[in-house]
């Protein structure tokens, strides 16, 4: 009887697990900005999908080239929202006393737009193989006092983001645009492109909404 008892328990637990797993799965790779999102993102979806972030920072278009076969590992992903950007715009110099040496005045850019652009292309044609349905989020806004980056330099690499995305056929979530309002109010700090808490909150809605438009095409 305690054997029966027993296997009737262990099935019962494979069970729950196997309804666990036929949820969908979704990657979200990004810099701090995704990680400050991804929280609110996997809270409001715990119920339809597995939410998952890259480990760590995704940094600039050269980490993902690096890195992004670990990230996506042996998981069959049904949906990846993805960004690179915030990082590649950025001017560095080893000197510079700023957190991450940014300095904009003496540094030197991660990557051109044109190098950007070239990386992109490459990570999105690995991401398309994967068969999952893919978002790009634009680059958030980059404000006034920012130490390593200059105002409107997210516009021009978007733009040579979106060239990219539209010649993939790759959904795109405007981050950039919804980022902006929300940064006048809720901002970090000054000349700061992250978010309080509840910035991160409201940034992580348009993230919820195409993620969920992409569930519902597959």
């Amino acid at each position: 009887m305690k054997k029966q008892l027993f296997l009737i328990i262990a099935l019962c637990g494979i069970l729950v697990g196997f309804e666990q797993d036929t949820k969908p799965n979704v990657l979200i790779i990004g810099d701090s900005i995704s990680i400050g999102y991804t929280p609110h993102v996997k809270s409001a979806l715990r119920d339809r999908a597995n939410v998952f972030h890259n480990e760590g920072n995704a940094q600039h278009t050269g980490t993902g080239l690096e890195k992004l076969e670990e990230w996506l590992g042996g998981t069959q992903w049904d949906v990846i929202h993805f960004n690179w950007g915030l990082w590649d715009l950025c001017y560095r110099h080893p000197d510079s006393k700023e957190v991450g040496n940014r300095d904009k005045i003496k540094g030197t850019v991660t990557y051109t737009p044109e190098v950007y652009a070239a990386n992109l292309e490459k990570l999105v044609i690995r991401l398309e193989k994967t068969g999952a349905q893919l978002i790009f989020a634009t680059t958030s806004y980059v404000p006034k006092g920012e130490v390593g980056r200059f105002v409107k330099s997210d516009k021009i690499y978007n733009k040579a983001a979106l060239e990219v995305m539209k010649k993939h056929g790759i959904r795109v979530n405007p981050l950039n645009r919804t980022s902006k309002k929300i940064h006048k109010k809720h901002p970090a700090g000054s000349g700061n492109v992250h978010y309080t808490k509840e910035g991160y909150r409201l940034l992580s809605i348009p993230v919820v909404e195409g993620i969920e438009n992409s569930l519902d095409a597959i």
